[in-house]
Order: structure tokens, then sequence, then C-alpha cells
């Protein structure tokens, strides 16, 4: 039967879970992305959630145009109060909401005692589930022929509502003082602790109280350690004819000594490979290297603590040591901060303990990049004494240095990359190098280097990139087959195939990422107008709808204010993209060095040669021969020596 009670009831509990329900309004590229940015807010799962589309997103063409969904996002009332139930909360003042953490049960308890004339009860209530005491059981226990008498309504009163941890008198008895308990405190030579010891007593007797036994103490010349605890335990539950502790000394507390917190796994043995999201274990990712950066803190020194003194029974000081102090242990490459106890990385590199000492390693040296190491990612510089296995990579901010060779792998570097024997990439492998690259060859590889690229022996069927030189020296120096791209110079002495079965083409004089990203721009800028047409006729089209009809739906003024708004930003973008164009066209115009082409040897027919914009195809064999710009054409010169003086070597190593 539904009552006004009941609908009462219903509504305050539907108003607390309205109360609980919070909006928030996300924005982002995808509805799915909304959703996990809200799921993240609210600390709950995607499931979860309720939404509403503010305003619904738009992919875009090639990247352009592109509109975010905005959406208001709602948390499900049932998932509010069982979120609330499983934390223990209490949304409703329901007792049945409380099911967890529920407290230990404990019975209740009662000790009846005997002091001076008077029975005294003391009433420990239950917890929890625990059983209350019972009344039969304490009118039995004071039925004896020595009781006087008793109030048995003060007696439920109490039973009820517990004594607070005190004894309440509750009645009389007939007193026979010769007959009370006795005991004696005893205190141990040393001073640290002392004992009472009961005999219990007889009928008509009394118990003995806590005061007693505290006056009996300091009468002794206890001033410390008196255990209240221990006393009324031993009162509340007498052991007679045996000492009880009822005081001990303040032990002396020594003082922690200084300790350094590492901020790194100093346990080799606990690092692990990473775990894919699935579970799976990457054993290509062994997470063996501990990656640090200049100034970041490694460990800091937790200070000494001062001991804290303690004293015996009657009175006398103990003495307590304090914590020793230790040094920081700095090794290489680190320094200390200006507290004087946090140790940061001086450089970046691999944190290590060496002989019990924190080190930077800015070098890190392998035998070989295989199973046993994994793919290495590091700040600093790699070694590698023998060879990258295919399949394994390796990504440094400093140099890399392989003695052996390299297989269908990725090297990254900022700074050189020096292959001593060579690089086989099987048309998969890539390196890319902030400095120079030095190899002996390189095969069905892709390389990008920042300024040069030195070869010994021969590069075949590779795209290779530098922005500077590619320079090939030694008794073979071929190029055969592939894309070559070179800002200034490139230079080997046979280019090409006697035969010409595979294409090769050489560019020089331009910049290959400006080049690049020139083209990225113009093919974005042609889609970017091609949109503006699409927008412009629209909004031609819904204007001239409004201009006949004099108003327009709510539904298409809106869609033309968006049409306006998008073609406004779509100008905006394109005077951004024209502006770029034109510094990229210009710096191109302006390189000092056109680029040239050498050939100390033979160029093949079929060879393809780019100065510039221009294009030079090799229709025989050409010996002996220099390539260069000159008033928009692709020449041919006499063969010359490239100048060297600016391809400087790492060390050990020699660009001649």
């Amino acid at each position: 039967m539904v009552t006004l009670e009941s609908i009462r009831k219903d509504m305050s509990e539907l108003l607390k879970t309205d109360s609980e329900i919070r909006c928030v309004e996300v924005c982002a590229d995808t509805l799915d992305e909304a959703l996990s940015d809200a799921a993240v807010q609210f600390d709950t799962k995607v499931s979860n959630l309720e939404y509403e589309v503010v305003e619904k997103g738009f992919e875009g063409i090639m990247g352009l145009a592109k509109r975010p969904w905005t959406l208001k996002v709602y948390q499900n009332p049932d998932t509010i109060i069982k979120s609330v139930k499983k934390k223990g909360g209490d949304m409703f003042g329901d007792e049945e909401n409380m099911v967890d953490d529920k407290p230990v049960s404990k019975d209740g308890v009662y000790y009846i005692r005997h002091f001076d004339s008077d029975i005294a009860l003391k009433v420990v209530l239950p917890i929890g589930e625990g059983s209350p005491v019972s009344l039969g059981n304490v009118l039995n226990d004071l039925k004896r022929p020595d009781t006087s008498s008793f109030d048995e309504e003060l007696i439920k009163k109490l039973i009820i509502s517990g004594t607070n941890g005190e004894y309440e008198i509750i009645g009389r008895y007939t007193h026979i003082p010769s007959a009370d308990a006795i005991f004696v405190v005893d205190i141990a030579k040393d001073e640290m602790n002392a004992t009472a010891t009961i005999t219990p007593p007889s009928a008509g007797g009394a118990d003995i109280t806590p005061e007693q036994i505290k006056a009996a103490l300091k009468s002794q010349g206890v001033v410390a350690g008196i255990s209240n605890e221990k006393i009324q335990a031993l009162v509340d539950s007498p052991i007679y004819n045996a000492p009880v502790v009822v005081a001990e000394a303040n032990q002396p507390v020594d003082g922690r000594d200084a300790y350094i917190a590492y901020n790194f796994e100093t346990d080799l043995s606990k690092i692990r490979a990473k775990e894919a999201a699935n579970g799976q274990v990457d054993f290509k990712e062994l997470n063996l290297i501990q990656n640090v950066v200049e100034g970041q803190p490694l460990a800091q020194k937790i200070l000494a603590e001062r001991g804290k003194a303690g004293k015996t029974l009657f009175g006398r000081y103990l003495e307590a040591k304090n914590g020793k102090d230790i040094s920081l242990p700095l090794g290489k490459n680190v320094k200390v901060d200006k507290d004087g106890c946090t140790i940061l990385a001086a450089m970046n590199g691999q944190v290590l303990l060496v002989n019990d000492k924190i080190t930077v390693e800015p070098i890190i040296e392998y035998d070989g990049i295989n199973i046993k190491t994994g793919n290495v990612t590091f700040l600093g510089t790699v070694i590698v004494k023998g060879n990258v296995e295919d399949g394994f990579n390796i990504k440094a901010s400093g140099n890399i240095e392989v003695s052996g060779t390299v297989g269908k792998s990725k090297l990254e570097s900022d700074g050189d990359i020096i292959v001593s024997q060579g690089v086989i990439g099987r048309d998969e492998g890539e390196i890319t190098c902030g400095g120079t690259l030095w190899a002996k060859f390189i095969q069905n590889t892709t390389v990008n280097a920042g300024e040069n690229i030195i070869v010994t022996d021969s590069i075949m069927n590779s795209n290779v990139s530098a922005q500077k030189k590619i320079i090939l020296q030694g008794k073979r120096a071929q190029i055969t087959g592939g894309h070559l791209f070179a800002t200034e110079t490139i230079a080997a002495k046979n280019i090409g195939s006697d035969g010409g079965g595979t294409e090769t083409v050489l560019a020089v004089g331009f910049d290959p990422k400006a080049k690049h990203r020139l083209e990225e721009l113009q093919e974005m800028q042609g889609n970017n107008v091609k949109l503006l047409d699409d927008l412009e006729l629209n909004i031609a089209t819904l204007e001239n709808m409004k201009k006949i009809r004099k108003s327009l739906p709510k539904e298409k003024e809106a869609n033309l204010e968006h049409l306006i708004q998008q073609k406004n930003e779509l100008t905006e973008k394109s005077i951004e993209y024209n502006e770029e164009i034109t510094k990229i066209q210009a710096h191109l115009r302006e390189l000092k060095n056109v680029g040239k082409v050498y050939a100390s040897g033979t160029v093949y027919a079929g060879v393809k040669i780019y100065v510039r914009d221009e294009k030079e195809e090799v229709r025989s064999d050409t010996k002996s021969v220099t390539f260069y710009y000159e008033e928009g054409f692709v020449r041919r010169g006499k063969y010359e020596q490239p100048s060297m003086d600016d391809v400087k070597g790492p060390d050990g190593y020699s660009s001649n």
C-alpha cells in the first residue's frame, strides 16, 4: 500500500541520489576519447556514464576542417549508489548500507570486587553482536554469606549503561579486616621493574585496590614507570601468589642511523621486462637501463635521529645512543643539491650503484645487441663491440658506435653513428642521426643524417638523405640503385650499374627536409582550396535562400553560421600555409651551395641526376665527371676533388 510516508522516503532517497550526480563538459577529437576523458574525471568506467551531445564532431578531410566533439557527461545514478555502498558510505542514512566493515564482536564482561566494606561492580559493554552481561550471573556471584545488601535496580542500570571503566558501589558486606588480601612490592636491583605479589583474601576479607599498589610503589621511592594499565588489569583479574609486573622503567630509545633513500632500483635482479596491455611480456623490451636526465634527483640522505633518554623506576637517567651519520655515496657525474642531502645527476646517462657509490654513466657498452640485451634506449652514448642483430633497435641521445654489422634494425641517435662493418637493412632497416653517419657499406636501408654520410665501400638500393654531404671514398666507392639526397655534395667513384638494371637517382642543391615539408604544405594547401570552394558554394546557396525567403529555419541558420566559421578558420589556415611555403621557397632559392655530384670513376647510363630542380639523365657511360648547376641547366665538367674541410671525423675515424 502506497502511503504518504513511503512517498516521502522515496523522494528523500531520490533527492540525495541526485545531489551526488555531477556533470562535466569534455571536448575531444572523437566520441570515445571524450568519454574516456570523462571516465578519468569521474574515476569510473565508461559504461557507467550517460551523456548529451552539445556539438557533434567532424573528422575533416585530409586532417582539415576538423571539429571536436563536445559532450555533457553524467554518471549513472545506480552506479553512484553502488560506489557509495562499496566505500562504506551512508547515502540515505539507512543501516542496510552499513553492511561492510563490521566491528569485531565481543561479549560483555563484569567484575565484582570488595573494597573496605563496599561491594563494587565494573561492567564492560559488549561490542558488535556480542552478548550483554547476564543479570542472573551477577546476582548469583553476589549471593555470599558475608553479603549484607545490594541495589538490584542499580545493577540492572549498570548492566545496560556500563560503568565507563570504573568500579561503582552497589552494596555492602560484613567486612573482616584480618581476612583482607595482602601484597608485597619488590623492586629489581637494576631498578628496571617492580612486581606485586598478592595473597588472596579469606572469607569476609577485602580485595587489593589500585590505590594501595600505587601507594606502596611510591613509598619505596618509585617515581617513574608506574603502569596504571597493568595495575588495573591485576585488580580486575588477580593472579595470586605470583609476582606480576606493575611498573617498568622507561627504556632509552637509540636514535636511528642515517640512511640513503634511493630513487632508482639498486637490485638489478628486480628489473623486469615490460608487459603489454594484454599481459604478454615483450622480451625485446627488457627495461635494463635506468635512464636519468641532468638535474634529476637520484637519492636522498635521511638524517640520523637523536636518541631518547630513559629513566629507571627511581628516576635515574638512562643514556641513549644518537644515530650515526654517514657520508653521501658520491660517484662520477653526480652532484649535491643545496639542501646538502639530495644527490642529483650532473648529466644525462644511466644511473648505477658502483662500489656502493651512485654513478651516472654517459656511455654504455654491450658485446652485441640481441635477445640477451633487448632493445636499447639510452640517454648517452651506446658502444656495441659486436653486431646489432635483426629486429633489435637502439635509441641514444649521444653517439652510437657499432664495431660489427647492423641488421634489419632501427638505429636513432641525436649525435653521430659509426658502423665499422656495414648495414644490411633488408628493406626494413632504418638509421636516423642528428650528426654524421660513418659506415663501411649500406644495403637496402633508409638513412637520414642531420649532417653528413661517409661510406668507405658502397651504398646499394637504399634511400639516403643528408643535410650536408654524402661522400664515398675507398677502392670501390660505389653507388648502385636507390635514391640519394644531399644539400651540398654527393661524391663517389662509380655511380649506377653497368647495363642500368637498377634505378639510381641522385639529387643535390636543396634541403631535403625543407623540400619534403614544402611538398606536404603544397598538398595540404591544395586540399584546403578545394574545401574552401565547397564551403563558399554552400554559403552562397544558403545566403541566396535567405534573400528570397528573408529568413531561414533555425537549423539552416545555425548551419550557415557554422559554415562561415569554418570558412574563416580555413582562410586563416590557408594564410599560414602560404607564409610557410613562401619562407621555404625563399630558403631553397637562397642556398649558397647549389650542390654538385662528383664521380672520379664512371657514371653509368641510366643514372638520373637532379641539381636543384633540374634533371639530367645520363644516356651513356661518362667517366671522371662533375655535375653542377648553371643558368637553369645541369652542366658537366671535369672531375674535381670535393672539399672535405668541414667534415670532421669522430675519435679514431677519418674522412680520408
